[in-house]
């Protein structure tokens, strides 16, 4: 649902200008039609052509007449690149980058097109990483997210360093079997738990209420002076600075008390 919601069709010509389908590709192909928005323009049936490779255009999902022309290039509303529909609305898209990850290296060991050049020098670099104490596994997430999900994954590293700080804890004194079940870490598994729900909630109403979505960004445009432009960003830091320092009052105030 949420994938056809964010779905923009792009006119074929646009990335694949000088693209012909050969007719027996689509002979016995299936019959799909538009789906979401921009179905209200076209009803028209089109037989679906997968492009394995880029030559001529771009690789991916077609709607083809029965000449063989292709009509509509298909993006899909997961990790897809293009934004605006041709009427010029703006579509929110959903982003998977660890889905998008595997899909590289599925396609690339089926299509035997694997850089594994690429990944023995990442296995090195792991080896040496994990020789220098250092965990591989933190490093290569750090490496393969965005910095947008990996810049709060820091700041909470630095809010525990600054909870462990003010208790005087260091973690050369914790025992391999101790449970670290104090105030600030139940706290942020909350926060995780939450933020998961909250994403799925979020990403239900723009792909279902995409209507009211678009009142309400118009509406909040026109009223607020930070919903735009180059400060669109700090209104939001606020709650974000907010459950930070609460999540270091947690792990300081209500941190397990140990026996003597």
């Amino acid at each position: 649902m949420l994938n056809t919601a964010a779905t923009v069709y792009v006119p074929a010509e646009k990335v694949a200008p000088s693209l012909k389908v050969p007719p027996e590709a689509i002979t016995n192909a299936p019959l799909e039609r538009l789906k979401g928005p921009q179905s209200v323009h076209d009803r028209n049936l089109y037989r679906v052509w997968y492009k394995r490779d880029g030559i001529d255009g771009s690789p991916g999902k077609y709607l083809v007449d029965e000449k063989g022309t292709p009509v509509w290039y298909v993006d899909p509303g997961i990790n897809g690149q293009f934004t605006v529909r041709p009427d010029g609305s703006e579509v929110t898209k959903f982003y998977a980058p660890k889905a998008m990850l595997m899909s590289y290296i599925v396609k690339g060991v089926l299509g035997g097109e694997l850089a594994w050049q690429l990944v023995i020098v990442g296995a090195l670099i792991a080896v040496v990483l994990e020789l220098c104490n250092v965990s591989s596994l933190a490093f290569a997430v750090g490496v393969y997210l965005p910095i947008s999900a990996s810049m709060p994954i820091f700041i909470g590293g630095m809010a525990r360093a600054l909870v462990d700080r003010v208790k005087g804890k260091k973690k050369k004194n914790l025992q391999p079997q101790e449970p670290d079940d104090n105030g600030g870490v139940l706290l942020a598994s909350g926060y995780i738990a939450g933020g998961a729900m909250a994403g799925i909630i979020i990403a239900i109403t723009v792909g279902t209420l995409s209507n009211l979505i678009g009142r309400i960004t118009a509406w909040t445009t026109k009223g607020n002076p930070f919903s735009v432009g180059p400060y669109a960003d700090a209104l939001s830091l606020l709650p974000f600075l907010s459950l930070a320092t609460l999540l270091v009052v947690f792990g300081v105030v209500f941190g397990r008390q140990k026996g003597p």
